[in-house]
């Protein structure tokens, strides 16, 4: 593939479609242009095939299963025209996609499933051509209009026609800002609740620890003290004794080493190698006296007091518990008491931070209930203009008597969100308080019922069909492709419906099948589907017709398989002034 060219910018628009090994098509590419283009041919010649193709350009999902008996991958190819300003070139932008040149899609289908999309001739996931493609086409047919009829799809409607879009968007705004400072106030609130009791058990933690007023390695200490104080006379007695043995008594140790000192010291006379020795021995009578002067404070200061053992023993059993309860030693203790002081800070502040959160999710809520009731009410003023232009638009395909109403509900209330989405007993959804469904009677003396549960496929197919009329002058895609707008019509509505899409080709590029030639004769461009079979494989063809090939097409569908000279005449009769 790779042929499509590219062309200057100038609308939103499908310029060009290749398709190769998709279904019953072989190689298949049309050039599209501005107008109304019709898609005529023979039952089962692969119009709603190329339906599909596009479907998956846009971003629907693939299968194996659509690509060509005894092909390996099937090929489909797209390009867009996209002006910078539009939604789709700014989606494509944020992607980090250029659309400067259009748009071009190629999606490859694989038999393992493993496909692949490629935009402008980069790899790109489906979420991300989806994304692009969002508001470039709109299929609408039996089965691809069923959008339309959803509900939650109506206020969109609703809005786009009111041209309340900008506002609802702002209302979807103000809720977002909203939403985390609503988690927050949740949080906190739980927090308050549940730490209650914590906060309790903080307090005393920490009056527990502070009363305690703990000195780091203050039990290392204390216990020294406890083993001096248990141990007093057994320290006083042994310590007393050892001085009197040093010192005090009868042949004290100090005296003989005097002694030992004074005689090697006469004998450095004999020997002056001995001197040294005899100066050592002198010392070591110093250090003894030093010794003994030690002892004898010591002695002073050893403390016989029953009371303060008890009290140390006290203290030291108070720290003792307060270490096992909070793990570790004093250290761990102290951390302990900090951290629990820090929590019933932060517990102490939540009711103030919570206030702080209320008051402004009051402000915002006060902003949003203004932009909701704004939004609210000009939707009720645009339900109304809307049910008569649809009345209208109706009675012109051939529908008189229709009745149309636009049905207000109130949005559901999110209990979990508190007061801050809540307005009037209505929940404040990214779409403001109101939920619209659109109610039909197409006939006189029925009620009204929802549009998804017509039965009629032909007066759904027009209310469909003027519902994007009514939209078209509207912001909205570009490329409008009906796939049998047609069905259960004929006749005079049929024209009606011809017209009708010949009206829509001023503000968007049109595309329909079509079996009616009271449709296909508003055509600006009309193509003919055909299918062949070729060395025993069927194959589908599409071409441009013009002159007499589009008036044997138009006689085709008027007569049958059979072409008669009236069904010609009446043909060129249709065809007379438009081409």
């Amino acid at each position: 593939m790779g042929f499509l060219r590219q062309s200057s910018i100038h609308k939103r628009m499908l310029r060009e479609l290749s398709i190769k090994n998709f279904a019953i098509i072989d190689d298949l590419s049309i050039n599209v242009e501005k107008g109304l283009s019709v898609l005529t041919g023979e039952t089962g010649a692969g119009k709603s095939i190329i339906i599909n193709a596009v479907n998956l350009i846009l971003g629907s999902r693939a299968s194996p299963e659509l690509i060509r008996t005894s092909e390996e991958t099937a090929e489909l190819e797209a390009l867009f025209e996209v002006p910078p300003e539009s939604p789709a070139a700014r989606a494509a932008e944020a992607q980090g996609f250029d659309l400067s040149e259009g748009l071009l899609v190629r999606r490859v289908i694989q038999k393992n499933s493993r496909h692949k999309i490629y935009i402008n001739g980069r790899l790109a996931t489906v979420q991300m051509l989806s994304t692009i493609n969002e508001h470039l086409a709109s299929i609408s047919g039996q089965h691809a209009h069923q959008g339309l009829l959803k509900p939650e799809q109506h206020l969109l409607v609703l809005d786009q026609f009111g041209g309340l879009t900008k506002l609802c968007g702002r209302v979807s705004e103000c809720r977002e800002q909203m939403l985390p400072l609503i988690r927050k106030r949740g949080i906190l609130k739980r927090q308050l609740t549940e730490q209650s009791e914590r906060r309790e058990l903080f307090e005393f933690q920490c009056r527990e620890i502070d009363q305690a007023q703990i000195v780091p390695k203050e039990d290392k200490a204390l216990e020294q003290e406890r083993q001096r104080l248990k141990h007093a006379r057994q320290l006083y007695e042994t310590v007393g004794s050892c001085v009197n043995r040093l010192y005090g008594a009868e042949g004290a140790v100090v005296e003989h080493v005097t002694e030992v000192a004074r005689e090697i010291q006469a004998l450095s006379s004999i020997d002056s190698s001995l001197s040294p020795v005899a100066n050592s021995v002198q010392e070591i009578s110093f250090q003894l006296e030093d010794v003994t002067n030690d002892l004898r404070d010591y002695l002073h200061n050893v403390v016989f007091d029953s009371d303060r053992l008890e009290a140390v023993e006290l203290r030291l059993d108070l720290l003792q518990r307060l270490k096992r309860k909070y793990g570790g030693g004093l250290e761990s203790v102290l951390a302990h008491g900090k951290k629990a002081e820090e929590e019933l800070k932060r517990i102490s502040s939540l009711p103030e931070q919570i206030a702080e959160v209320e008051e402004k999710l009051d402000q915002l809520h006060k902003k949003l209930c203004k932009l909701c009731r704004e939004l609210s009410d000009k939707r009720k003023k645009a339900s109304g203009r809307l049910a008569k232009r649809v009345q209208q638009e109706v009675e012109s395909l051939g529908m008189p008597k229709t009745r149309f109403e636009v049905r207000f509900k109130p949005s559901p209330v999110d209990e979990s969100s508190g007061p801050y989405l809540l307005l009037d007993n209505s929940g404040i959804e990214s779409t403001g308080i109101d939920r619209v469904e659109f109610l039909i009677a197409p006939n006189v003396g029925e009620d009204l019922r929802p549009l998804a549960r017509i039965a009629s496929g032909g007066e759904l197919s027009r209310i469909i069909l003027a519902l994007k009329a009514i939209l078209a002058t509207q912001e909205s895609v570009e490329t409008l492709i009906f796939d049998e707008v047609d069905a259960g019509i004929g006749g005079g509505v049929a024209e009606v419906v011809g017209r009708k899409l010949h009206s829509l080709d001023s503000c968007h590029q049109v595309i329909c099948i079509t079996h009616l030639p009271q449709i296909a004769q508003f055509a600006k461009h009309h193509f003919k589907i055909s299918k062949r079979t070729y060395k025993g494989r069927t194959q589908t063809t599409i071409r441009p017709l013009h002159g007499e090939e589009r008036v044997k097409e138009m006689a085709r569908m008027l007569g049958g398989v059979k072409i008669t000279k009236k069904a010609l005449d009446h043909a060129r009769e249709m065809m007379a002034g438009r081409g």
